[in-house]
């Protein structure tokens, strides 16, 4: 996980791929509109995110109604770093498909690059109703130090950490929380434990910790 909670979006969709595989199947309209999906996926796995739009607009072209083909669209775009078109085909998923998490969650990630945490907060937060994961405790929480509400941070990293304790980035969100607060104690308690679960904690933020606390570790 990064510093500001915006992983890359495209991991999420990668690990439901397989859940979601029967709902994808039945969805489609035509084998044509399967065998497009899959070629899209194949291309996305491989980076090649040109092709796999190609790929997804055949599938959506074949099946109008397929959620997870706009929801593979969007994530690929995401990927090409094109925010707003990703956040259209998060929401015209959303529109087909009102439960499905990954579109709320990844629509978050959109909108937090372009800046607009209030609206990553709330996707995130829908997300959070349809399926808790940690992942999604931890965007929301980074959402929240954006914003500089260090309290709701902490307390969604925490959520994030009894969900998933062995997620090191999680320890060093909430560090930043702390630091934030100027609890400095706190702070290095979840350095050395990010460390410990094999994160590198940020050079700078390390670095200004140590100043603001008066120690080096």
């Amino acid at each position: 996980m990064s510093i500001d909670g915006n992983e890359i979006a495209p991991a999420s969709f990668a690990k439901t791929t397989d859940e979601n595989k029967a709902q994808s199947t039945s969805q489609n309209a035509s084998i044509v509109g399967q065998e497009t999906f899959d070629k899209a996926m194949d291309y996305f796995d491989r980076h090649q995110f040109d092709e796999a739009i190609v790929e997804y607009n055949k599938a959506i072209e074949a099946n109008p109604n397929d959620g997870l083909a706009y929801l593979g669209r969007g994530l690929t775009y995401y990927a090409k770093g094109n925010y707003d078109q990703a956040i259209l085909d998060f929401t015209k998923a959303i529109e087909i498909n009102p439960k499905l998490d990954l579109a709320f969650s990844n629509r978050g990630l959109a909108y937090g690059r372009k800046g607009n945490y209030d609206q990553a907060i709330l996707d995130f937060t829908k997300a959070i109703e349809i399926n808790p994961k940690s992942s999604i405790y931890a965007d929301r929480a980074a959402s929240y130090n954006r914003k500089d509400n260090y309290d709701q941070a902490i307390a969604d990293y925490t959520k994030a950490i009894e969900i998933g304790p062995n997620n090191g980035g999680y320890y060093e969100g909430r560090a930043i929380g702390y630091f934030k607060k100027q609890d400095y104690d706190k702070a290095w308690s979840n350095v050395h434990k990010a460390e410990d679960l094999g994160v590198k904690i940020n050079p700078k933020f390390l670095e200004n910790l140590k100043k603001a606390s008066g120690r080096d570790k």
